[in-house]
């Protein structure tokens, strides 16, 4: 059997946890390049001549690979958040397809954040775009081949389940946003429902993201060999307040934890999180690793491979 075919037929949540046994590390290196905030030896790669698009893009393939090459020992998995990569056009796609490669060859998990949400049609085609392959009167024409991606689940069970479909189809994982790390997510997230008063645990009252993370429970299903299972929940680590009630509703669910460092949010408060075992729980850091220079004073490299080590250990610790 092929590597390829042996990386599909297990599931996503038991790919994880083997991997973030084996790496020893729940850190997972978030790709958000801003072209005006690259590395310098990234910048001295670009070739003198291009058009502005081809030569940013050309300069944040390259940042990706040495952010890759320096924190990337200290991870299990890297999340590009492809509208970083999408607003250069086709160039900037063509950088992200070249970041997932270079992710995969380093031997690290490709967790697309994508915050996909859609009907229907459209739903599969995100899920055939970001992890699946789509079928065409001349061959089949292949995804961006990630691991996971990042769903919306504001248009309900109806949109989500395509994704979900694709997913599983894929051997790919999803992770739902239940109660994300902005400040603007109280303004929807924490809203309290009616209750149905029907005692059926579905519409009893509670707040949006309970609502959420009931669903997430119940996509998810029974958990594989690993504890878990390939639909997880984004769970913002700048409101540890409610983590441990998101453990209870979703006891399955790998929790993927966005917020750590520059959002205020600490590795220390969100305990609860890794209740299923080390893989339940993927702390999610971005700037706080590609920008540790800035505050250090050490070479981009050497600064960004401390601080993930930092997380790592701190992470690891639980």
């Amino acid at each position: 059997m092929a590597d390829s075919d042996q990386h599909r037929r297990a599931t996503f949540a038991d790919r994880l946890a083997d991997l973030v046994e084996a790496r020893e590390s729940q850190i997972v290196l978030g790709l958000d390049p801003d072209p005006m905030r690259l590395w310098p030896d990234a910048l001295a790669l670009v070739p003198a001549d291009g058009s502005p698009v081809q030569r940013a893009a050309a300069a944040v393939r390259a940042h990706c690979a040495a952010l890759i090459d320096a924190a990337g020992p200290a991870c299990v998995a890297v999340k590009p958040q492809l509208a970083c990569f999408e607003r250069l056009g086709a160039d900037g796609w063509a950088a992200l397809a070249a970041t997932v490669a270079h992710a995969r060859e380093r031997g690290l998990l490709v967790l697309a954040d994508a915050k996909r949400g859609d009907i229907s049609v459209s739903a599969a085609a995100y899920a055939q775009a970001l992890v699946g392959s789509t079928p065409t009167p001349f061959g089949e024409v292949e995804g961006l081949g990630a691991d996971a991606f990042t769903a919306n689940p504001l248009l309900g069970v109806d949109a989500l389940t395509p994704l979900v479909d694709g997913a599983r189809a894929a051997g790919a994982g999803v992770f739902v946003l239940v109660r994300t790390s902005n400040p603007g997510a109280a303004d929807i997230e924490d809203l309290v429902l009616a209750g149905d008063g029907d005692g059926d645990g579905d519409g009893d009252g509670g707040t949006v993201w309970e609502r959420l993370a009931r669903i997430v429970a119940q996509l998810g299903g029974s958990p594989g060999r690993s504890g878990l299972t390939d639909i997880g929940a984004v769970v913002g680590a700048t409101a540890p307040e409610h983590v441990a009630r998101m453990r209870e509703l979703m006891p399955h669910a790998p929790f993927l934890l966005p917020g750590i460092g520059a959002q205020g949010g600490r590795v220390e408060d969100i305990a609860p999180a890794f209740a299923p075992g080390r893989a339940g729980g993927l702390v999610s850091a971005s700037r706080s690793i590609a920008t540790a220079h800035e505050s250090t004073g050490a070479p981009p490299a050497a600064a960004a491979r401390a601080e993930a080590e930092r997380l790592r250990a701190a992470a690891w610790s639980w």
